[in-house]
């Protein structure tokens, strides 16, 4: 049983991380039809002359329609204000409805999820281009939180996938790396400890299919990436355990790939994306160390 506590301590930080008012975006653009198939820009505020490093953004939200990127959008800003070019992407998410059995939104479609993520990512150097010309497209780094945590460590990982995948890249992408926040980066692991109801099993399309999609969708099985990886997880965390970020990085290593793990004491789940908490600044920090 969760120490009330710590479920105390969680809905304080959420409050906090969701309290600051949605930061509108200096250019949108689409990269498909569907209208969550969009970007959102920030442009660098503060920085020097010359192009500014491009961190793409990826919102977490266990994957269910309920939580789009707006909820992420003063993080962007929080970015943008440290002199990043930012791009905060949306994508396809679960039903609104339940089903499966769920008693809640289901979280995430197969295979619009991951469809849109890696049509996302590819479009990007030509929207930013256009959209965006303060951004440098040769220095660009992934990050997301939680279940964006997870669709960032995806996205670094393409060139891995299972060779009759539809997502897979002939070659690595071009980034300067990924820092995944408190991302869900072992799938096995996070349904042993029922992260998020069940969302991983859920966004494979049911416990049926768990295990046949795992391969083409679980970082932990995508190793080694060649990728500059990074994560920043708090101790504390009760929405995504350190548990599932620490296996991660232990398959990392076996496979014989470092890590980055940066564990911080007294921290939850929502102040990695919380421009009022100091984790958030370490989230800067990381995302500069691969950027500049």
């Amino acid at each position: 049983m969760t120490d009330p506590a710590a479920v105390e301590r969680d809905a304080a930080e959420a409050a906090s991380a969701f309290s600051h008012p949605a930061v509108a975006p200096d250019a949108t653009a689409a990269y498909g039809e569907h209208p969550d198939q969009v970007v959102d820009f920030y442009a660098p505020r503060g920085a020097g002359e010359g192009p500014a490093p491009l961190v793409a953004v990826l919102h977490g939200g266990a994957w269910r329609a309920p939580y789009d990127r707006r909820h992420i959008t003063p993080f962007a800003d929080f970015l943008a204000r440290r002199g990043f070019a930012v791009a905060n992407v949306e994508y396809r998410r679960g039903s609104s409805l339940p089903h499966q059995g769920s008693e809640g939104p289901v979280a995430g479609r197969w295979p619009e999820t991951f469809d849109d993520v890696a049509a996302a990512l590819d479009a990007l150097p030509d929207l930013a281009a256009a959209a965006l010309p303060q951004a440098d497209i040769r220095r660009v780094v992934l990050t997301g939180h939680s279940a964006g945590g997870h669709l960032a460590l995806w996205g670094a990982a393409r060139h891995v996938l299972p060779y009759d995948s539809p997502w897979r890249l002939p070659c690595p992408p071009p980034l300067r790396g990924v820092v995944a926040l408190a991302p869900i980066a072992d799938f096995a692991v996070a349904e042993e400890l029922g992260v998020c109801g069940g969302a991983s099993a859920q966004l494979l399309g049911g416990p049926e299919r768990f295990a046949a999609r795992l391969p083409f969708a679980d970082p932990a099985a995508l190793l080694p990436t060649g990728i500059a990886t990074a994560v920043v997880q708090g101790r504390a965390d009760i929405v995504v355990p350190a548990a599932v970020v620490e296996s991660y990085v232990a398959a990392a290593a076996k496979a014989g790939e470092t890590v980055g793990l940066t564990l911080l004491d007294g921290v939850g789940h929502f102040p990695l994306i919380d421009p009022a908490a100091d984790a958030c600044a370490v989230v800067a920090e990381e995302i500069s160390q691969l950027a500049w």
